[in-house]
């Protein structure tokens, strides 16, 4: 968790603001096309303004990036919660289908993970929250494992987790290439194979 600053409670709203504009000028206009001036005009700030929350705009990222971490490791508890019932499993990736189909933020996480194609600072803030997430998940999915009478090798419980990852990153992708993808039937086939793969 990132240390608070000492403005308190209006320094989160003031981080955030700047946060949801960068985001837009990211999606808007690409990481290099989005200057400081845009992100200040859309954030209603002066520059000084946001170098104080914020050295540059990589710094911006990392925090995207925290932040959807910090979510990501909430969608895999509550996974492992509701892994114990089909019904609860099911409409836990719904939900999670249906975030990843929301077109705004999967052309944010696109700006980014392009970026990361090209700039080492980047990839290196991805890289790291990716390692932190897929730890977290080969926890659960071991745990799902063993409770189901299971005893894995770890790199088996380390092919689960690129499945499991390659299907929600691809999820992402599907809501720019096909926008009219079916949200509730792919999430029913999501589920099939999650299902087959854990307790099969």
């Amino acid at each position: 968790m990132r240390a608070q600053k000492p403005e308190g409670a209006r320094a989160d709203v003031r981080r955030q603001q700047i946060l949801s504009a960068a985001a837009k000028c990211f999606r808007d206009h690409g990481f290099h096309g989005a200057s400081i001036s845009q992100i200040c005009k859309a954030a209603g700030m002066s520059a000084g303004h946001i170098y104080h929350y914020f050295e540059n705009k990589e710094a911006i990222i990392s925090e995207i990036v925290d932040q959807d971490l910090e979510h990501r490791l909430a969608l895999t508890e509550a996974f492992r919660a509701a892994a114990s019932s089909r019904s609860t499993l099911k409409a836990h990736i719904a939900g999670a289908v249906a975030r990843q189909l929301d077109a705004d933020a999967a052309a944010l996480k696109v700006e980014i993970i392009a970026e990361a194609g090209r700039n080492p600072r980047v990839a290196e803030i991805i890289r790291k929250a990716d390692e932190i997430g897929r730890a977290e998940l080969a926890y659960a999915i071991r745990d799902i494992r063993v409770c189901a009478g299971h005893d894995d090798h770890p790199d088996t419980i380390d092919e689960m987790v690129e499945l499991f990852s390659a299907l929600y990153g691809g999820v992402l992708m599907r809501s720019i290439t096909n926008p009219s993808v079916a949200p509730n039937a792919l999430a029913d086939r999501i589920v099939s194979v999650i299902e087959a793969t854990l307790y099969g």
